[in-house]
């Protein structure tokens, strides 16, 4: 058992959880491939622990989950593998429209729709509908999503409305509110797990102020103990944005 599960059984919550934990979610691919099996069992054993990792942050009071599903540029993979990750996503939509008032757990997906299949952006439109009458904890899924992509789109979106004479004085925090996460407090803390260290076109607007944390564990390895890890690194930083110390 983790220490933050023993604190939580006893009445307690890990030292401050971030309020933001955005993961870039990597390995899936290498775990199977280590245990000789094909990267489909990789991408499910990677769902399952999204499924955990999502219960026990909203179990530690953490309000916000941001997770990297698949990128703009994922659609370079085969054919069969991109099959296996989207029907793993419908399944999961599928799953969250059921449980999402039951379990108070919000799922939105941010990312450009155009490109996924009509019963795919059906399900993200019914799960939508769903979450607007959740409270709670929120999970978001990034999907057909790159960092530069939505800063255009909201370069776009902002030009719209700056002709139509409905564009607010533009500042930092006005064109946030052109991003997917409008309305979100910027992530606290980004963990990449797979050993890798760059943050690979996620939430380049949002993550200029986050705590970075990169581990060696492969995603579908990731459990409880290890985000509770992460908290402890993130817990031992200085957060000074910019100011002396």
């Amino acid at each position: 058992m983790s220490p933050a599960k023993k604190d939580i059984e006893a009445g307690r919550g890990p030292i401050a959880p971030p309020r933001h934990i955005a993961i870039i979610m990597d390995g899936n691919g290498r775990w199977a491939k280590s245990r000789g099996l094909p990267r489909s069992a990789g991408h499910s054993a990677g769902a399952e622990a999204f499924r955990t990792i999502a219960n026990y942050c909203k179990a530690i009071g953490v309000k916000w989950l941001t997770v990297y599903a698949f990128s703009t540029e994922n659609w370079k993979r085969s054919a069969d593998e991109i099959s296996w990750i989207m029907s793993l996503l419908e399944k999961y939509l599928l799953e969250s429209i059921e449980k999402m008032e039951r379990d108070g757990m919000r799922l939105v997906i941010y990312g450009d729709e155009s490109a996924l299949s009509p019963r795919l952006r059906s399900l993200m439109d019914r799960a939508r509908d769903v979450a607007e009458h959740v409270e709670g904890f929120t999970a978001n899924v990034c999907v057909n999503y790159g960092g530069r992509a939505e800063i255009l789109r909201a370069a776009k979106r902002y030009a719209e409305d700056y002709v139509n004479h409905s564009a607010p004085e533009l500042t930092e925090e006005s064109f946030s509110g052109y991003m997917y996460t409008a309305g979100l407090p910027e992530p606290e803390l980004l963990i990449r797990t797979g050993g890798e260290k760059r943050i690979s076109n996620f939430l380049l607007w949002q993550l200029a102020y986050t705590e970075m944390y990169f581990t060696d564990t492969l995603w579908p390895d990731f459990g409880p103990a290890e985000l509770d890890k992460a908290i402890e690194f993130f817990n031992g930083r200085q957060r000074r944005f910019g100011a002396a110390e």
